[in-house]
């Protein structure tokens, strides 16, 4: 029953950029543990500010001027694009710039995973 404003195909793209960058990141942080009890303790460290940050709560109220953190978690932008095309009819004008972002996490966590893998597992 909720009102769909904007495009479905921008917020699937928007999604399936989240879910590259979330897998990306995953393997990142598993490439530093070595059982899964390891990953298991990552998660603590690594999704949970991910929620915090994503908008759910509004960043005006986070103390500390610690709300600024959320744009460096992927998570920020995939939540704040999908809020414009679903909510406000966004098109890719609008949300370029979320693209744009989630992009460059990509691009940078699988540098990092390349540079890692080389570092620290045999192949």
């Amino acid at each position: 029953g909720m009102e769909f404003v904007g495009s479905i195909l921008w917020a699937i793209v928007l999604m399936i950029m989240l879910a590259f960058t979330a897998v990306a990141i995953g393997a990142f942080v598993s490439i530093f543990s070595n059982t899964e009890f390891q990953i298991v303790q990552f998660v603590p460290i690594v999704v949970i500010p991910q929620i915090f940050f994503s908008g759910l709560i509004p960043l005006e109220t986070i103390p500390l001027g610690l709300g600024k953190l959320a744009y460096v978690m992927p998570v920020y932008y995939a939540c704040t694009g999908l809020k414009k095309v679903v909510l406000q009819g966004a098109g890719f004008g609008e949300i370029y710039g979320y693209l744009a972002a989630l992009m460059g996490f990509l691009v940078i966590f699988s540098l990092f995973n390349i540079l890692a893998l080389k570092r620290y597992r045999r192949l």
